[in-house]
């Protein structure tokens, strides 16, 4: 295969995209197609999987909650057939990002599904809400408060247009607030009281701050509130608009009628009722605690933000750039250098990405990421800065990086001088460590060639593939006044000989 450049991936942009959400209570999938440059949303599909609910005492999800989960993907899986794998996103959220067996059921989804799955973390999974709602109401100025209640978490949003200003992920969720308050079914003024009163606890960390920036106006979004807006105008309590007096005469009726059950006569569906009473509590907690007045719904979620995110790639609008950018200016790093560094592992991967298997445009993105901030941990220590770096990226938010992404970035950080040991991998998918392995490979060499910081353009070197390893060549005399670089590259052959590469060096 032909190495392809993010640089030519407009011309061969898909037509179809698609993005599941893989939720603590439900997993929704989308099918849109792209129409000059528009999403056409084609088909929509959601079930409740509650893998949240399948978590055990140790956090451990069990054989039967991975057992629903893989058996809703693989209905989803007949219609993804055909996408093309650049125009797919498929996510997890907060049940995966707790969960300790995580990566046990991330392999298993890949293998039904035939596409990566990863896990977002919650600030990111904010700003992907926000998209979503964002794109689905109208252009107007004015901040407004997003809203969204799901399963395992709770995520809040301040934004303006197609901007968000305020992020925040709270760890309560509908599955997890009836496990706690409404278990037995029943809803009593006593459990309703504490669930409310534990939401406004989880919501004070960020009750000033939200305030005192303000907005114009209030949306929620996903099943919980729809459910919340839905039954307010079967009760003819308002025409669906949510607003405190609202909320206070939909309590008061809840408690009167004392158990999840009755929530039938009203037409709520079987796998809504149970948690109903969870989500209302949380959202009548947001609704004390940061005063809000009313509040519409809207159908845009985290899976419409997932498609937008896609469509941004394809039209280099990607917010992973702006994540770099922002990681650059923040800790001060050197960015001629890491550009020459750059240059270096491209000139080097134009010629190894074919026979290494790295010619994809996800491994050029992770490449040059690398080398632009391979020096981050300078910010904290010179000594093991490269230890500090990769903590950095590992644990930032960053917006548009999903987390195995931060933790590839991490490793070529983590592995870029220095002792090139197994462990620099940890945590990495098993499937993926070959390959991060031989990126990183690329930029040690990037760095040890631009280590006189003269910032040159990258010598006329060439890279070739050998059994177990590389033959490096640099043109005749190049070495003759680079003898630092010469020793520098002598001593790497030593490194990469303990993870089994052997590198070859000739010419200069």
């Amino acid at each position: 295969m032909t190495a392809t450049s993010s640089a030519d991936n407009t011309a061969a942009a898909p037509d179809m995209l698609a993005a599941i959400d893989m939720g603590s209570n439900s997993f929704h999938m989308v099918v849109a197609r792209l129409v000059q440059g528009e999403i056409r949303t084609m088909e929509k599909m959601g079930e409740k999987v509650q893998l949240g609910d399948g978590l055990d005492a140790e956090n451990y999800l069990t054989e039967e909650a991975q057992q629903r989960g893989l058996d809703c993907l693989r209905r989803f899986a007949q219609r993804l057939n055909g996408t093309p794998p650049e125009g797919v996103q498929i996510v997890g959220t907060n049940a995966l990002r707790v969960a300790r067996n995580a990566n046990e059921f991330i392999a298993r989804a890949e293998e039904v599904l035939g596409y990566p799955v990863e896990v977002i973390a919650g600030r990111e999974e904010a700003r992907l809400i926000y998209l979503g709602v964002s794109h689905t109401l109208s252009d107007d100025a004015g901040r407004r408060l997003v809203i969204d209640i799901g399963g395992g978490s709770t995520e809040l949003i301040i934004g303006e247009r197609f901007e968000p200003q305020e992020l925040e992920s709270l760890h309560m969720g509908c599955v997890s607030f009836r496990n706690r308050y409404f278990a037995d079914g029943r809803i009593t003024r006593k459990q309703m009281d504490k669930a409310i009163i534990h939401a406004e606890q989880e919501l004070l960390s960020l009750q000033r701050r939200f305030r005192s920036v303000g907005w114009h106006s209030a949306v929620g979004a996903s099943g919980s509130i729809k459910a919340v807006s839905n039954l307010l105008a079967t009760l003819k309590i308002t025409d669906g608009t949510i607003t405190w007096s609202a909320m206070d005469e939909l309590r008061r009726r809840l408690i009167a009628m004392g158990s999840v059950e009755k929530l039938a006569e009203l037409g709520l569906r079987p796998d809504r009722q149970t948690i109903f009473p969870a989500g209302f509590a949380i959202l009548m907690g947001a609704f004390q605690s940061l005063n809000i007045q009313d509040m519409t719904f809207t159908e845009g979620a985290l899976r419409e933000g997932l498609l937008y995110g896609i469509v941004g790639r394809i039209q280099h609008e990607d917010v992973r750039e702006r994540s770099i950018s922002a990681l650059q200016e923040r800790y001060h790093v050197d960015q001629s250098q890491g550009a020459a560094v750059e240059a270096t592992a491209i000139a080097a991967w134009e010629q190894i990405a074919g026979p290494w298997d790295l010619d994809t445009v996800a491994d050029e993105e992770v490449l040059r990421w690398a080398c632009r901030l391979h020096e981050i941990g300078l910010t904290i220590s010179h000594s093991q800065y490269h230890k500090h770096g990769a903590y950095l990226l590992r644990y930032s938010d960053m917006a548009g990086f999903t987390q195995q992404a931060q933790q590839e970035l991490a490793a070529l950080v983590r592995g870029h001088r220095r002792k090139f040991t197994p462990s620099i991998f940890d945590g990495i998918h098993s499937g993926d460590v070959e390959r991060v392995r031989r990126l990183c490979v690329l930029v040690r060499l990037a760095v040890l060639i631009q280590h006189s910081r003269n910032l040159e353009p990258p010598p006329a070197f060439t890279l070739e593939p050998r059994e177990n390893g590389l033959l490096l060549t640099f043109p005749e005399g190049w070495f003759d006044e680079r003898p630092l670089t010469l020793a520098d590259l002598i001593n790497e052959q030593d490194y990469l000989a303990r993870q089994n590469i052997v590198l070859e060096l000739a010419g200069g």
